[in-house]
């Protein structure tokens, strides 16, 4: 059976200042690091072994991938960067005070855009610095293409046609696999592969620097086990079907 294992990236700096981050490039804090070289370690005691790595074209995920794959010793496995695994796009939240915004304009309404399933944030203005379209890693991707923000529907309908393109062939033909990517991009994959519905998905967390391990389906690529690997920190998993 293929290994998939999922690493949410460790605490980055708007992480730690509490503030939405989304596609804004922020860089992991010391402790951010920690995680990301715990995780490799938790991984090189299970003896994991990878034959691909996947991970999104942010700093904090890209960091956190280096400083776990050094301490397997693996900084040499093939790794595929792409904007589709990138975070969900915070819209005009991106930058704010999670705090400071649910005094703004309630925490209901917070919450709404924060948890729900198909609820996006108020739009980006398309003058915005922080709009994906100014930054340079992105000149290649389709303007059309690009969020001014996204609910967590919205961030699975972009992973899934490179989950199914990339990332799924490289499981069918047998390869042990390790993406690195963030909360939300992440729990979209979890709701693919558990089947979770739309109600459920939003009380899925994921634990930052923590791996978890699924064992996959050699042919349909369905989940047959899952495990965080520090049980200290782990998070309940949905029901296997």
């Amino acid at each position: 059976m293929p290994i998939l294992t999922l690493l949410r990236h460790g605490q980055s700096q708007w992480n730690l200042e509490n503030r939405f981050t989304g596609w804004v490039d922020v860089n992991l804090t010391e402790k951010g690091e920690a995680e990301a070289r715990k995780g490799g370690q938790l991984m090189h005691a299970a003896k994991l072994n990878f034959d691909q790595a996947f991970t999104s074209v942010q700093t904090r995920a890209i960091r956190t991938l280096w400083l776990a794959l050094t301490q397997m010793d693996m900084v040499w496995l093939p790794t595929a960067k792409d904007y589709r695994l990138n975070e969900r796009h915070y819209g005009g939240l991106t930058g704010l005070n999670k705090a400071e915004t649910a005094q703004k304009h309630g925490a209901d309404q917070v919450h709404i855009w924060r948890r729900s399933y198909d609820v996006p944030p108020p739009s980006m203005a398309w003058d915005s610095p922080l709009n994906p379209c100014r930054d340079r890693r992105y000149k290649d991707v389709p303007r059309d293409q690009l969020p001014v923000a996204e609910s967590l529907k919205m961030t699975l309908e972009r992973v899934m046609p490179y989950w199914q393109s990339q990332i799924e062939p490289v499981l069918k033909e047998g390869h042990n696999t390790l993406i690195s990517a963030h909360g939300n991009s992440l729990r979209a994959l979890i709701k693919h592969l558990f089947d979770v519905s739309d109600e459920d998905i939003v009380k899925v967390e994921i634990p930052t620097g923590n791996p978890l391990v699924l064992d996959l389906d050699a042919k349909t690529l369905a989940v047959k086990s899952a495990l965080y690997l520090d049980d200290t920190r782990a998070a309940s998993l949905p029901a296997l079907s």
